[in-house]
């Protein structure tokens, strides 16, 4: 059973972690080259309608004054107006996040539907061909980046083969089909009964979710493996053998069950790094999301909208994290929240 005492320490350390990102992320928002006023209103303004956006702005205020300033709108939703948009970057991270949570989605259950079943075959082959073919696989995976890896899907896939489309979310002739409601096309195509519209999503989702979720694929399967190797040479299993148990019984119910920790770990953070490798992703593959949104945002020097997302991909993390920390500490009684093992 979980101790409350533990559940309030964490949330404690959570406030804490994003205070502490709150300040790095207006520190470094400060020191961003190039003026954003300027940005804003272009080469063509005059010194005049600079200063007074900058004052507007509140740039040029202090820069205690304007953390205070950045934690009070913070802390009530409001971070202020994009400069590239002109939309609040709510409204903008609200628009686009839809997009980038189902490309993550996507990719995280292709993530552990094809890391979790690699990494038991490797394990339950070790020392074989297809534990060597695996181990191959998976450090290429993590070796290859990310970016090489779809591009090399676009001109193999999208290309040559012509199997799938390499750039947009939907096709033009498909977006007439349906009604943005949700913002998750894959349900959206559902809810107006399209199915030439849905499969048209999932032609443009596939190339990148699995591009994205490479990577990630190949941690899965090393601590997959790794975790199921150590598990196997435990009493309990040498003694459910010797009971004559069924060998796919042993694998599936003790074995990987008694593995998973170390798995669900990864797993959750590997859920959370996604949203961070997106921004190359979605470059590539010129995905509508938040990730893309703070490309753009960097490169026209858009303060406002890069804290934003920023803000949002740390939250992410903290939160993430400590839903991981409670499934294990539920799955596992030994660990506790604080990160011991008792």
């Amino acid at each position: 059973m979980i101790d409350p005492k533990q559940v309030v320490q964490r949330l404690s350390g959570m406030v804490v972690s994003l205070l502490g990102l709150s300040v790095l992320i207006f520190v470094i928002s400060r020191v961003l080259p190039g003026n954003p006023a300027r940005m804003a209103l272009g080469a063509m303004a005059s010194e005049e309608q600079v200063q007074r956006l900058a004052a507007e702005m509140g740039l040029n205020e202090p820069l205690p004054l304007q953390y205070a300033d950045y934690m009070r709108r913070l802390l009530v939703g409001d971070l202020g107006q994009s400069l590239q948009t002109k939309n609040p970057v709510v409204q903008d991270l609200m628009f686009k996040l839809p997009a980038t949570l189902e490309l993550i989605s996507v990719a995280f259950a292709l993530m552990v539907g094809l890391g979790v079943p690699l990494g038991v075959l490797a394990a339950v082959n070790h020392g074989g061909r297809l534990d060597n073919f695996t181990r191959v696989f998976a450090f290429s995976t993590v070796s290859v980046p990310s970016f090489f890896v779809g591009i090399l899907f676009q001109l193999l896939f999208g290309y040559f083969l012509q199997w799938f489309p390499i750039t947009g979310r939907v096709s033009p002739a498909a977006t007439a089909e349906f009604t943005r409601v949700t913002g998750f096309y894959l349900i959206d195509t559902l809810l107006a009964g399209s199915l030439s519209a849905h499969v048209d999503v999932w032609g443009h989702l596939l190339l990148p979710a699995l591009a994205l979720s490479f990577s990630g694929m190949g941690q899965v399967i090393r601590i997959t493996r790794s975790s199921m190797i150590d598990v196997e040479g435990k009493d309990f299993i040498e003694v459910s053998r010797g009971f004559g148990l069924p060998s796919w019984m042993i694998t599936h119910k003790y074995t990987l069950k008694n593995a998973f920790v170390p798995t669900l770990t990864i797993l959750g953070l590997q859920y959370a790094w996604l949203l961070s490798g997106a921004f190359i992703i979605e470059i590539v593959y010129s995905w509508p999301g938040v990730a893309k949104y703070g490309v753009q945002s960097v490169l026209t020097s858009d303060v406002n909208a890069v804290v934003g997302v920023t803000m949002l991909i740390g939250v992410a993390f903290v939160v993430v994290n400590f839903f991981v920390d409670i499934v294990m500490a539920v799955l596992d009684p030994r660990i506790d929240l604080t990160g011991d093992t008792t």
